[in-house]
């Protein structure tokens, strides 16, 4: 059962959606707006794939740090580094005069990103626990939706300034000032759990049975789902539209349905499912894998363009709602005291998978195809399925409040 909560101030309600819409204002910038990054860095493709790379190799020892930051000094730090992340668009817009300076901004950016991803996650999650709310999910569906958005007014933006600063200063007004307003709703946090936070449903808060090690392997095994969820979700992302282009001979318009497809319904999809997230956890998890698997097998076996779309479709309904109701469950027993870590663990073992999948999808497509390789994302999120039965034993050695006691 659920126990009784009491009300959160309401700007303190209100932070996570700022939050990840910040973080989404960023994004859709900034992929929209990569064709005026290479222009202006007069680098070969080569050169800026490469220099892409940076964007992980900033991330990935920024959120390893940044939960052990947000535990230290509170909340408020979420919108801090937001707004941090904004002003490095700027950095990146005005250092990009060569390939190496390049990479030096690209690598502030992926530290900015990871340090921020972690930040306003752990955020949310506290938000969610004190309110009792879906908060998770339908932070994760705002960001999904400010992304479509944002791509849209900035490919607008570049279409009629042509202007690499021009389009990362108008990210960076919005970015800066929406972590401005998370750092104030923030300001009305309390600073230990609530009484009468959110108890899971079918699951006792940890005894003292559970040791610190054992909390970290439960998390860094919730953290390696996640790896499996992020694979597969990337992998629609990216080599949608290939798909169409290379399989179905569409035109380019016709082959950005993918993707747009796929957003769209991650983001209803995240809208739709945020109650259940919080309630049914497992049977979410469990519905997912199995949309995400029936999708991914679809649009391997797809002989139209229609049919392939629906698989897409299919797929972005079952693997958009994974990692939000896996990371929302996995930090639901954690105390505040060590929340921003707990994020860092899960998080920071998600994103590998996030990088991975399109290396991963590149050698099936390789051997076997475009359409082909979907096969292979199928077998991802089957995996997934396949570990949800030893979830629950696995979660319960996560750090709950006996730990800091």
């Amino acid at each position: 059962m659920l126990t009784a909560i009491a009300p959160s101030p309401r700007l303190f309600r209100t932070a996570p959606f700022l939050g990840f819409a910040g973080f989404g204002a960023f994004w859709g910038v900034w992929g929209a707006t990569l064709p005026l990054l290479r222009a202006q860095a007069g680098v070969s493709d080569a050169e800026f794939g490469l220099a892409l790379l940076f964007v992980a190799a900033g991330a990935l020892p920024a959120m390893l740090v940044a939960g052990r930051l947000v535990d230290a000094l509170g909340l408020r730090v979420a919108g801090v580094l937001l707004a941090l992340l904004g002003v490095m668009g700027l950095v990146v817009c005005l250092a990009s005069v060569g390939f190496a300076a390049m990479c030096v901004g690209i690598l502030l950016v992926g530290a900015g990103s990871g340090a921020t991803d972690v930040a306003i996650n752990t955020l949310a999650a506290a938000v969610e626990k004190r309110t009792g709310r879906p908060v998770v999910a339908r932070s994760h569906a705002a960001f999904s939706v400010t992304v479509a958005v944002s791509s849209l007014g900035a490919g607008a933006l570049a279409g009629r300034a042509d202007s690499l600063l021009v389009n990362f200063a108008a990210g960076a007004v919005a970015t800066v000032s929406l972590g401005l307003a998370v750092v104030a709703a923030t300001r009305s946090a309390p600073d230990q759990d609530a009484p009468g936070s959110l108890v899971v449903p079918g699951r006792r808060d940890a005894p003292r049975r559970a040791d610190r090690l054992s909390g970290r392997v439960a998390l860094l095994m919730i953290g390696a789902v996640g790896a499996l969820a992020f694979a597969s979700e990337n992998a629609y992302q990216s080599w949608g539209a290939v798909l169409l282009t290379d399989e179905f001979a569409a035109s380019p318009p016709l082959a950005a349905a993918a993707p747009a497809a796929f957003a769209a319904t991650a983001a209803l999809a995240r809208f739709a499912t945020a109650a259940i997230t919080l309630r049914r956890p497992i049977a979410m998890l469990a519905g997912g894998g199995v949309i995400a698997t029936g999708g991914g097998l679809l649009t391997a076996s797809a002989t139209t363009l229609p049919l392939a779309l629906v698989g897409v479709v299919a797929a972005a309904a079952g693997t958009s709602v994974l990692f939000p109701t896996l990371l929302s469950w996995g930090l639901r027993p954690v105390p505040d005291a060590s929340r921003g870590r707990a994020t860092s663990a899960i998080s920071t073992v998600a994103y590998l998978g996030f990088l991975a999948g399109p290396a991963y999808f590149g050698l099936l497509a390789d051997a076997t195809g475009v359409q082909g390789a979907f096969i292979g994302i199928a077998a991802l999120t089957a995996v997934l399925l396949a570990t949800i039965p030893v979830l629950p034993a696995a979660a319960a050695g996560a750090p709950g409040e006996a730990d800091d006691r």
